[in-house]
């Protein structure tokens, strides 16, 4: 009879001794984490277009295992500045965004005339003494230079598009961006991409943005390119470190940077250009 190598003997005492350590060891043991509590926070989101009409999101932080229901505040009055003082008070009506497919709280009455270098503010207020308020200032606009796409050299069945686009940046300025491209529509659930950076490393250079290959032929693409303030920038670049740390357990929790304040949220006021381009 062959005797048993070394190699397969010492395999089989270290699995005995797991086994053994396994059925021997309770693995399993449960801890009790008090976790402070915090009043409730209202939360705000408002995003100002020139010649649209204003909208707003308020709701209410809950607690960190509640069910994640938002909670809708319904004694909120949320009034905006403009500035040459005129104030638009923005009526409750909870809706959907028709080409954004975001939810809204309020809404106001009007298309705001807003153009670049405008001040904004934003004050929110409700029954229980909470007091949210932000200022924002429209970017001048950076349009888009080219927008260009090609299409590699793959058979029909793996036949893909980049896109390229360039624009130029002001110079001796510091300044912020965001580039998006989505699919059809607007939604959230459509974006292909989404980038923010800023100028640090290239100011005043003609500047070339792309993709890899990961479009179709006759893909319908809606190509943005915003021209961000530093605050709107910050609040972006901390929800995507946010998301990164999020059930990561190496991650360091990343806190949201808002641009309001006495509350939690965004308000800032939207400098793009938009083209729609077909790939063909």
């Amino acid at each position: 009879m062959p005797m048993p190598s070394f190699r397969t003997s010492l395999r089989g005492l270290l699995l005995a001794a797991s086994v053994a350590l396994a059925s021997g060891c309770d693995l399993q043991q449960d801890i009790d984490v008090d976790l402070p509590e915090f009043p409730p926070q209202l939360v705000v989101e408002c995003y100002l277009e020139p010649g649209q009409v204003p909208q707003l999101t308020v709701s209410e932080t809950v607690p960190y295992l509640s069910a994640p229901t938002p909670a809708v505040p319904a004694d909120v009055t949320a009034v905006l500045t403009g500035p040459s003082g005129q104030r638009e008070t923005l009526r409750f009506a909870p809706g959907q965004n028709a080409t954004t497919k975001k939810f809204f709280t309020h809404t106001g009455r009007r298309a705001l005339p807003i153009r670049p270098g405008d001040t904004w503010q934003l004050e929110v207020t409700d029954t229980k003494g909470r007091r949210v308020t932000g200022t924002a200032t429209m970017p001048a606009i950076v349009p888009i230079d080219t927008l260009e796409w090609r299409f590699n050299n793959e058979p029909a069945p793996r036949r893909k598009a980049l896109v390229l686009m360039t624009f130029q940046d002001p110079p001796g300025t510091a300044d912020f961006y965001r580039f998006q491209i989505h699919r059809n529509a607007l939604s959230d659930s459509l974006r292909a991409l989404d980038r923010e950076f800023e100028d640090q490393l290239f100011d005043g250079q003609r500047i070339p943005m792309g993709t890899s290959y990961e479009f179709s032929p006759n893909d319908t693409l809606l190509v943005t390119f915003y021209h961000v303030d530093k605050p709107y920038y910050t609040f972006l670049r901390s929800i995507d470190d946010a998301q990164d740390a999020n059930g990561n357990p190496f991650g360091q929790p990343a806190q949201i940077q808002s641009t309001v304040q006495g509350g939690i949220g965004v308000f800032a006021i939207l400098s793009y250009q938009r083209r729609k381009i077909i790939l063909r």
